[in-house]
C-alpha cells in the first residue's frame, strides 16, 4: 500500500514511516527537516504541510498524520490547521484508513496551553473526518500518547528531580517508546478494520491515577 506520514525525520514519525517499510509498504514522508531515512520504497518530501505545495497523493491509502510542534508559538498553525490541510487533500483520494497523532493532553489539558487547544482539536476534527470517510468505508481515529522517549522530551528526562515527579505520576513508572506507538499506530491504520471515531490513550496510566485518602 502507499502510505503517507508527515513529521518523519525523527521520533515517532521516523519510527511509524520505519514500521511501515518494514512490512512491506512504500511511504511518502514530508517533514521541513531533511530525509532521515534511507531505505528501499521511501521517497521524502522536504517542506512545510502549514504553505507547502503537496506532492501527488494519488493512490494513498493510508494517511498517518505525525508533524507536530510544541510551545512553538505556531501550535494551532501546525498541530491543527496544517493537519487539516493535508488530509482534506489526501481525502479526495477516498483512502482507507486515516490516523492522528494526537495527545494525551487532549482529554487531560495537562500541558502547554497551545499544544493542548491544538491536540484537542485534532480529536475533534477527526471525528468529523471518521464520519465523511464512512461514506466508502474508510474509517479515522487518533493514537493519543502520554510521555515518549523522544529528544524532545530530553529537558525532564535528563533532569532527575523532574523525572521522579512525572514518575510518582505514572502507575507504570514507565514511558513509552517511539517504536512502542509506532506498533500502535500501525494497527490503528493498517490491521483494524472496526474501530473508528476513536482516540487510543497510551499513557502507562497516568490518568487513571488516583490516591484515595482515607
Amino acid at each position: 500500500m502507499k502510505i503517507v506520514v508527515t513529521g518523519t525525520s525523527a521520533g515517532i514519525g521516523k519510527a511509524i514511516a520505519e514500521k511501515f517499510l518494514k512490512e512491506g509498504h512504500t511511504v511518502l514522508g514530508i517533514d521541513r527537516a531533511a530525509r532521515a531515512i534511507d531505505a528501499k520504497g521511501y521517497t521524502h518530501v522536504r517542506g512545510d504541510i502549514a504553505e507547502m505545495k503537496f506532492p501527488d497523493f494519488s493512490g494513498t491509502e493510508i494517511l498517518i498524520n505525525n508533524a507536530g510542534v510544541q510551545n512553538s508559538g505556531e501550535d494551532i498553525r501546525i498541530n491543527l490547521i496544517a493537519t487539516m490541510r493535508v488530509t482534506e487533500e489526501v481525502l479526495k483520494e477516498k483512502p482507507k484508513s486515516v490516523v492522528f497523532l494526537a495527545s494525551a493532553s487532549a482529554s487531560s489539558g495537562a500541558e502547554f496551553p497551545a499544544y493542548a487547544a491544538s491536540k484537542g482539536g485534532v480529536v475533534a476534527y477527526m471525528k468529523n473526518v471518521a464520519l465523511r470517510m464512512a461514506a466508502w468505508g474508510g474509517i479515522a481515529n487518533s493514537v493519543s500518547p502520554g510521555g515518549v522517549t523522544t529528544a524532545l522530551n530530553r529537558h525532564v528526562m535528563e533532569n532527575p528531580a523532574l523525572w521522579e515527579k512525572i514518575m510518582d505520576e505514572t502507575p507504570l513508572k514507565k514511558w513509552a517508546t517511539p517504536e512502542e506507538i509506532a506498533e500502535w499506530t500501525y494497527f490503528v491504520a493498517a490491521v483494524n478494520r472496526s474501530m473508528t471515531a476513536q482516540d487510543l490513550l497510551i499513557d502507562n496510566g497516568e490518568q487513571a491515577r488516583a490516591n484515595f485518602i482515607w
